[in-house]
């Protein structure tokens, strides 16, 4: 016999075996048999159970309305984080009001600063001196005549994209603060970095609400 037919597995392997702990398969490798005993039937009901539990509990979590959906809790959590972030301001509106209020916040101007160096600084520069985009610091504006119309950039954009709109990307109270922050930088007049004039027209200071 060669040493390949040593090693093929055999019908007819040795008899014998303990009774006590089940029949033996009918077939043995390299002369070894195994006992042919089935799963524990505690663990085959384990595993029935299991079965049955994840099938109920997926139908739990996604079919009921009661919140316990991963979608369900990530909107709690979000909204929860909102008020902690902006809950004491309301709901606010980008108003002439709001915004002068806001401009001189210096609570709401930090967090209206890290906006805007976050979605702004490409084109306007970090300090709002303007590299592709006009300078923000002096009084010459081109789509702005009061100070709201800030607002109503940011959001909708202008210049068929030059200026994005922002509507989709931030609240709608972040664009109210990033707004507040931008009514601000006036009257700083920083030198642009990229060498640009002041651009459009030169307009009155912010009107005071009456």
């Amino acid at each position: 016999m060669t040493e390949t037919d040593q090693n093929k597995p055999t019908t007819s392997g040795p008899p014998g075996g303990d009774d006590s702990l089940g029949p033996l398969t009918d077939h043995s490798y390299d002369g070894i048999q195994e006992y042919d005993n089935p799963t524990p039937s505690w663990w085959t009901n384990i595993f029935i159970v299991s079965m049955f539990w994840a099938a109920l509990y997926m139908a739990f979590i996604w079919l009921t309305s009661g919140g316990l959906s991963p979608a369900a809790t990530y909107e709690r959590d979000y909204t929860a984080s909102l008020k902690l972030q902006y809950g004491e301001l309301g709901d606010v509106t980008p108003d002439a009001a709001t915004l002068l209020r806001l401009s001189k916040d210096e609570k709401w101007l930090r967090v209206g600063a890290a906006i805007f160096q976050g979605k702004c600084v490409a084109c306007h520069g970090a300090d709002g001196s303007g590299i592709t985009g006009p300078n923000l610091t002096d009084d010459s504006y081109i789509n702005v005549k009061h100070i709201e119309d800030i607002a109503d950039v940011v959001t909708n954009g202008r210049k068929n994209g030059a200026m994005p709109a922002w509507k989709n990307d931030l609240l709608p109270v972040e664009q109210v603060i990033v707004s507040a922050y931008v009514a601000s930088l006036r009257g700083k007049n920083l030198p642009s970095v990229g060498g640009r004039p002041a651009e459009g027209d030169k307009i009155a200071p912010w009107e005071t609400p009456k």
